[in-house]
């Protein structure tokens, strides 16, 4: 079923594909079981919106890899891996919150995705979908501040004039006199800590409902670093009188039926740990102050580690489903 298209699709291009299509089929089962039970009818809109985008995705990414002659991933499914009928797990609040992030992720990944095309096709293709996914954003955030669901980030008094750095004291981190900290410092933390906290109520949820004890034991230990690393965040801006922003943990409701599958779950908690590390990673490549650098180090480790043992744990319930790789020559000239 080759397309007319004589350009082969490159290896980052297939990566970028594959990638969206597991994470479109993920949303999908999310997005299906919220609308389940979204009583708020802004927030139910969104989610509606939200749901036609990656159906669509889906379909169109079907076609390109269809048109190379790459296997459909397997991703996740309605069937396997959802159950719309089970009861309420999260508020609409954290729904919101969810929706929030999801979209902030997803511009970052189409922006991603479109500086690694080289057909042309393909780049219409991911900047019609980053068009798609900022006006769901703006949307998003426009609700979040009419229910006044969202906390904004530290306001700073503005300079009298600029300024250039003088002597290393700029650098000082654990020993002498901190300075305070800088706007791409506040606007770092402020944004990992937004997405800390969702990853913390997330793992509260899936706690609850998930089946396996094995995986109980490894949300139970994602929760505790997730909680530790706000907690360093927060005890940061503290420390200059700055506000953090709020806790989803108690949007999250008693239900034990579990309304995703152990394999989704976990899934989720690799994605959002994955992301974490890239996110810390950029933090730390415009940090400045010593102290917050190596945090940024010391979280990331805990996060690479805790990312392999879900990694593992997926292999171990052949869960992990594998991206498509290079021939392996040596083995193809062993064998003939």
């Amino acid at each position: 079923m080759k397309t007319n298209n004589s350009i082969r699709l490159t290896a980052p291009e297939i990566s970028s594909l594959w990638t969206q299509y597991i994470f479109d089929t993920m949303s999908i089962c999310f997005f299906r079981y919220a609308l389940e039970h979204i009583e708020d009818y802004d927030i139910k809109l969104l989610y509606q919106s939200a749901l036609k985008l990656s159906k669509m995705h889906v379909q169109k990414i079907t076609k390109f890899m269809q048109g190379e002659n790459y296997p459909i991933p397997h991703g996740f499914t309605e069937k396997e891996d959802v159950n719309i009928n089970a009861p309420r797990l999260f508020q609409d609040p954290f729904y919101l919150h969810y929706l929030y992030v999801m979209t902030l992720q997803g511009m970052t990944g189409y922006s991603l995705s479109v500086s690694n095309s080289i057909r042309s096709d393909l780049r219409k293709y991911y900047i019609t979908c980053m068009s798609e996914t900022m006006k769901l954003f703006d949307l998003t955030m426009d609700t979040m501040l009419t229910k006044g669901l969202y906390t904004r980030p530290p306001i700073i008094t503005p300079p009298d004039s600029i300024d250039f750095v003088k002597d290393q004291s700029f650098l000082t981190g654990w020993l002498g006199k901190r300075r305070p900290l800088n706007v791409m410092e506040i606007g770092d933390i402020t944004f990992n800590m937004i997405k800390m906290h969702l990853h913390a109520g997330l793992k509260v949820g899936f706690g609850q409902v998930a089946q396996s004890k094995e995986l109980r034991d490894h949300i139970k230990r994602g929760l505790g670093i997730a909680n530790k690393h706000i907690e360093i965040f927060e005890s940061v801006f503290d420390e200059e009188y700055l506000s953090s922003p709020i806790s989803l943990q108690a949007m999250i409701t008693n239900s034990i039926t579990p309304p995703f599958s152990d394999k989704y779950m976990l899934y989720q908690i690799q994605l959002s740990t994955q992301l974490s590390i890239s996110y810390y990673g950029s933090a730390l490549s415009v940090n400045a102050r010593r102290d917050l650098g190596a945090h940024y180090i010391r979280l990331t480790l805990e996060l690479l580690q805790f990312a392999e043992d879900g990694g593992k744990l997926m292999i171990k319930n052949g869960w992990l489903e594998q991206p498509p790789t290079a021939s392996d020559r040596n083995s193809l000239a062993n064998d003939k």
